[in-house]
């Protein structure tokens, strides 16, 4: 089956059973590696891309339901916004083994561009994201700082 999607401002058409989840149909179909796997189970955030401007997990969208939509993966990502967090994941010194940091970056990235960026916000999104590492701190104080 041919779905056609927009992959970091690309139109793409990929060819895959409907069911395949986004993260597979990324990583193993549009070489896009950057989006990891984690849990599988859409729970620990590893995979988040933005699906039409919003933060999802890559590993619980089928390729079918991103049919015909945008998706941004960490490889694609532009703009202040982004720009601000990444040189903010720099000044904090976020990454350890850097799994989980696209997932991170793409949920700040997210969470910023909707208009939040205050103390308790930050904390409950991205809480939604884990990180083997526990730099939790220095994550929320680059969101934090992106914010500003």
């Amino acid at each position: 089956m041919a779905i056609t999607l927009t992959i970091n401002g690309t139109p793409t058409t990929l060819e895959a059973e409907g069911d395949m989840p986004l993260l597979w149909a990324l990583r193993d179909l549009a070489g896009l590696t950057g989006t990891k796997f984690g849990c599988g189970a859409g729970h620990c955030g590893a995979c988040t891309v933005h699906l039409d401007g919003e933060a999802a997990r890559a590993c619980s969208v089928t390729l079918e339901e991103a049919a015909g939509r945008s998706i941004v993966t960490i490889e694609g990502v532009t703009g202040a916004t982004a720009s601000k967090v990444q040189d903010a994941w720099l000044r904090h010194q976020v990454a350890q083994c850097g799994y989980c940091q696209p997932g991170q970056i793409m949920t700040a990235i997210a969470l910023l561009e909707a208009g939040y960026g205050d103390a308790e916000t930050v904390e409950a999104v991205m809480s939604g994201n884990l990180c083997r590492c526990a730099t939790y701190l220095r994550i929320r104080a680059a969101v934090l700082d992106a914010a500003i």
